[in-house]
């Protein structure tokens, strides 16, 4: 039987060093790579298709959690998390992850993490990791997104984004003059996003507030025009929304 495939992923190099130490001591394991933040993991995962994923929770920018919101509810990698705080635990296995390493990793700690890696892996490799809540909000609503560009991961800040639509089952961010599809659905988005910056005006389109130019009124609703140009029409359902908020914007 092959080894698996891991990258470990952790911004202290001290701790990055342990657990790679421990990877190639395993011979069922085979380092394929590493990383130092949350995106550089995304951009790995994407290149080398490890089949195992440690990876620490609490690190700059972009966390572990984070790590699998951007992937989305997909089938592979396994996700083990790693952390000096044991408050992640729960969560940890809310995702469906693997396993969960407490710092300092113990050798015995880690064999026995890599038996039920193994085995979860073997019983049953196509299943999905539950979608997990990015760690990129503040005051409890999200300030960015993860957005891939090519085979690369970046950030695109909420408060740039002028406006969202569905394309299939992704939601479309509309920002710089750019496109971007990140996983997710028109409700999530409403959900986590500042309610205050951005308004659902359909049942497919949002839009940022702070780029609204004008609003015309229609016999079914209204046309509201962007900045960029842009120009969406709400539905009756979501009207009396706009006229709230939207107010001032009126002519």
């Amino acid at each position: 039987m092959r080894p698996v495939r891991v990258i470990v992923v952790d911004d202290e190099a001290l701790a990055r060093e342990r657990i790679t130490a421990l990877v190639r001591a395993t011979p069922r394991l085979t380092l394929v790579g590493e990383a130092v933040n949350g995106l550089e993991a995304l951009d790995l995962i994407e290149s080398l298709a490890p089949e195992l994923v440690l990876i620490d929770v609490d690190m700059p920018e972009l966390g572990g959690f984070g790590v699998v919101a951007a992937r989305g509810e997909t089938t592979k990698p396994g996700f083990v998390f790693i952390t000096a705080y044991d408050e992640y635990a729960i969560q940890a296995f809310e995702v469906d992850a693997l396993d969960y390493l407490l710092k300092p990793v113990s050798e015995e700690r880690f064999a026995v993490t890599v038996e039920r890696a193994l085995a979860r892996l073997g019983s049953n490799p196509q299943a999905p990791l539950r979608v997990a809540r990015a760690m990129t909000t503040r005051e409890g609503h999200r300030t960015r997104f993860v957005v891939r560009r090519g085979s690369t991961h970046t950030f695109v800040a909420a408060k740039d984004v002028a406006w969202i639509d569905v394309e299939d089952n992704y939601l479309q961010l509309h920002a710089g003059g750019r496109a971007h599809l990140v996983r997710g659905t028109m409700k999530d988005a409403e959900q986590e996003l500042d309610p205050a910056m951005f308004v659902r005006v359909h049942r497919s389109a949002m839009v940022n507030v702070n780029f609204i130019v004008g609003i015309d009124a229609q016999p079914a609703g209204y046309a509201i025009r962007l900045s960029d140009g842009t120009k969406l029409r709400t539905s009756r359902q979501y009207a009396a929304r706009v006229r709230e908020l939207l107010q001032p914007f009126r002519r």
